[in-house]
């Protein structure tokens, strides 16, 4: 039975959908939608900078949910290195002449963060907390500790300002000695000018002729004493005999 016939009813027709229906877009005439922006990849470099990053808080977080010996020391020496990282645009302002620093991570039995020779980050017993040390005449004393990176990079930033003043004074100390030594150098060298009346090599002969002056005094005190000793005991022997 054909179903044009079926309750009197018109045959069925197909819906009709347009290009903008059939694309999930209203049908609006004269409407456009713009396509959306994409996203610029990122670099190479972004990449690697973000990978690395991201194993180190995977090794951290895998040292937390073991409780493993080796992965507890692994898990600080990634934590320090994420400080490292945080202090390279600090470093990168240091002058070039300058050496006092070399920022690199011991990954010694108790790893740490070395700032200069006697200044240092190790984490605490906790493995979050951050303990920024140094070792005095005195003995070792606690500069800052806290477990957030933000406040411990404030801290070494000010500290390694606080070694550049030192440094400065010191290169300032030293040249001022310097230039003090060179005056009176040459103050000596002009006294000695004035009171010889010549250059450098006229003082030197007159040093080796008051020199040879003396000897000759010394010898003839000598031969005039032994011989007033001679003829006393001759006098002695002949009034004695």
């Amino acid at each position: 039975m054909d179903d044009t016939g079926r309750e009197g009813g018109s045959p069925l027709e197909p819906t009709r959908i347009g290009a903008g229906a059939a694309k999930g877009r209203p049908e609006t005439p004269g409407l456009e939608l713009a396509p959306s922006p994409r996203a610029a990849p990122p670099n190479l470099e972004q990449r690697v900078t973000s990978l690395s990053a991201a194993l180190r808080r995977a090794r951290i977080d895998s040292a937390a949910q073991s409780g493993v010996l080796a992965d507890l020391r692994g898990a600080e020496i990634a934590r320090l290195e994420i400080l490292r990282e945080q202090l390279e645009p600090v470093l990168a302002q240091l002058p070039r002449d300058c050496d006092l620093f070399d920022v690199a991570v011991s990954p010694g039995e108790r790893p740490r963060l070395f700032i200069d020779q006697i200044g240092f980050v190790e984490l605490a017993h906790d493995q979050r907390t951050y303990r920024f040390l140094q070792d005095t005449r005195h003995g070792r004393i606690k500069i800052c500790e806290n477990d957030k990176l933000d406040a411990v990079v404030d801290a070494i930033t000010a500290y390694i300002a606080h070694r550049l003043i030192e440094r400065e004074k010191a290169l300032a100390a030293d040249y001022a000695s310097g230039g003090a030594g060179a005056a009176v150098a040459a103050r000596a060298a002009a006294r000695a000018q004035t009171l010889g009346g010549g250059g450098p090599a006229q003082s030197v002969f007159s040093i080796q002729a008051w020199r040879i002056f003396l000897f000759f005094v010394e010898l003839v005190g000598s031969v005039t004493f032994f011989g007033l000793l001679g003829l006393l005991g001759v006098w002695l022997y002949r009034n004695f005999k």
